[in-house]
């Protein structure tokens, strides 16, 4: 699995004019997942994810989680961070999870993050065209690929 992860004062997802997910301070997560992927790398993810201190304390250092700040998630699938760009100049997204792999693969990241957040994390919807709007506060934005934790 790899992550985007940016850091927001605000977020949200439409679809077709309709408003799907909408948060405050908080992490936008783009979560793409490949056919490898499994529970482990979910809990691994979600546990890095939760308690990532990327928050400002008090000092202006960046030295508080998620949970610390109580801050609220919108995940959104997107299978285009799987994209191989390595020959020609169109994207090829062969690595990309198929849907019977990535739909429940998708849902039990969001499962586990509300479970390690302790709250409802908001959603875009898988294989939807959606408009993702964000302001990255800092920016701060940090990719993280559950594949290269060791």
């Amino acid at each position: 699995m790899k992550v985007v992860i940016q850091r927001v004062s605000k977020a949200g997802v439409t679809i077709d004019g309709d408003n799907v997910a909408s948060i405050g301070e908080g992490l936008l997560i783009l979560l793409g997942i490949i056919e490898e992927d499994s529970q482990e790398d979910i809990n691994w993810l979600s546990n890095k994810i939760v308690n990532l201190r990327v928050f400002n304390d008090e000092n202006d250092v960046m030295n508080r989680s998620l949970l610390d700040v109580q801050g609220d998630v919108i995940v959104v699938s997107q299978f285009t961070l799987h994209a191989a760009t390595k020959k020609g100049n169109r994207p090829s997204y062969i690595k990309a999870a198929k849907p019977e792999t990535a739909i429940p693969l998708y849902k039990k990241f969001v499962e586990q993050i509300e479970i390690d957040l302790g709250k409802k994390v908001q959603t875009g919807v898988f294989g939807a065209d959606m408009k993702v709007e964000l302001i990255n506060d800092g920016p701060v934005t940090i990719i993280i690929d559950s594949k290269e934790r060791v």
